[in-house]
């Protein structure tokens, strides 16, 4: 029996499939930068409490209890759009896609398990008989943002080869997945159980809908809205109502035919809602950290809690990543892709530990919005999250001459059915 191939290249339907979501991402984490660099820039600026004012500003009824801050709108809102893209996403790899075979599912959650350990274990060992509380904070580091890492991939020009593209999705969607684990198991502070149960009606409703194939907006809309809200109140972060409608929709056709479900449709209408709005208004939001000059820098710098971020986010994601992948290869019969080294792994490791939306998030739930520490929390994932990417260029575009000679050796044959003979050959 033939060696699976850690990081192969996967087949070519899912290659190709997984190139037009990449490409996708990568003008939403563009959109995510722009966000994130025009919140710095106006907080820190002389009109930094305009700033403040406008991410406070309370709109909503408020009998139904949902009279929050703009802020507050953009993180349990607008991500459980995100987040419901996500389950979107994961239910296909696991239904239709390349994860669907356990030996390929094995590597990517190997790796996104050890990128989530080893950063918290990192995270928890610099803040013990730290301040009380912050230790809350141990999951902040644990999130690789994918729309912001393919964006520092778009801007450096490196033609990563379809395996680390592949592997580079799938880790970050593996990864929200546990993030949004953590967040519901803990960091649910209160928990109205009627309320959950109440949620279960919408969510039953919308899934008999799309079970039968019925995409009809004005009907879908209003019970995922309801589904969310309830959610909303029985004190569980809303956005793990996007993941549970995202698992709702079906991935396969209803003869069983190949083409386009209704989870991949879904994907298509929404993605771009995602990664252009939805996640880039979230980052305007929730990254404009204030700094009072170079002093206030330096001594937020110096925290703990920054400290173990930044650390959790560059040495352990580089260190959970790479080293599971090894694992992996050196245990069991997998081999890493012929086409790869593994110092590509490595670049790949370190460029896991750009953080960003979810991670924004965590520290939010676990230190609360507008807090000392919540700036700390800003700081931390920046600088971690610049420091990463700035490594991983150093080491992937070392690599880029070898991508290039990679791409040219994969071109499309179009005297068949525009596969590439690679492919072809290993069907």
């Amino acid at each position: 029996m033939a060696k699976l191939r850690v990081l192969g290249r996967g087949t070519w339907p899912e290659a190709s499939r997984i190139g037009e979501i990449l490409r996708k991402e990568t003008l939403g984490g563009v959109f995510l930068i722009v966000a994130a660099f025009a919140a710095i820039v106006w907080a820190n600026s002389p009109g930094g409490d305009d700033y403040a004012s406008l991410r406070d500003y309370v709109i909503g009824p408020s009998q139904l209890h949902l009279d929050l801050s703009l802020g507050t709108w953009a993180a349990d809102g607008l991500l459980a759009i995100f987040f419901f893209v996500a389950g979107l996403e994961l239910k296909r790899e696991f239904v239709a896609g390349d994860l669907r075979d356990p030996h390929r599912a094995a590597v990517p959650i190997a790796a996104a398990l050890g990128g989530m350990a080893v950063p918290a274990l990192i995270f928890t060992l610099i803040n013990l008989g730290g301040a009380d509380g912050a230790l809350q904070g141990w999951a902040i580091p644990t999130a690789t943002d994918i729309a912001f890492a393919l964006a520092v991939l778009a801007v450096i020009s490196t033609h990563l080869p379809s395996g680390l593209r592949t592997f580079l999705l799938t880790l970050a969607v593996v990864d929200d997945l546990f993030a949004i684990m953590i967040i519901a198991i803990f960091y649910t502070k209160t928990l109205d159980i009627s309320w959950l149960l109440i949620a279960l009606i919408p969510l039953a409703m919308f899934t008999v809908l799309v079970q039968r194939r019925i995409g009809h907006w004005w009907l879908l809309l209003p019970l995922a809205a309801a589904t969310w809200g309830c959610v909303h109140a029985s004190g569980v972060h809303a956005t793990v109502a996007g993941v549970l409608l995202g698992f709702a929709v079906p991935v396969l056709r209803r003869d069983g035919s190949d083409g386009i479900g209704m989870a991949e449709r879904f994907e298509h209408l929404v993605r771009p809602v995602s990664s252009v709005f939805a996640v880039p208004v979230f980052a305007f939001f929730s990254a404009g950290v204030a700094l009072d000059g170079w002093d206030g820098f330096t001594n937020a710098m110096s925290e703990p809690i920054t400290l173990g971020i930044i650390a959790g986010l560059f040495l352990g994601k580089t260190i959970g990543v790479f080293g599971s992948t090894w694992l992996v290869a050196r245990f069991t019969r997998a081999d890493l892709d012929e086409d790869l080294e593994w110092l590509d792994v490595l670049g790949l490791s370190m460029l896991a530990g750009v953080g960003f939306t979810v991670s924004l998030l965590i520290g939010e739930l676990a230190y609360g919005v507008g807090s000392v520490t919540d700036e700390y929390v800003k700081g931390g994932v920046l600088m971690g999250s610049l420091i990463s990417a700035l490594f991983a260029t150093i080491v992937l575009r070392s690599r880029n001459k070898k991508y290039r000679l990679i791409c040219q050796r994969e071109a499309i044959d179009d005297d068949h059915d525009g596969v590439p003979d690679v492919y072809r050959a290993s069907d």
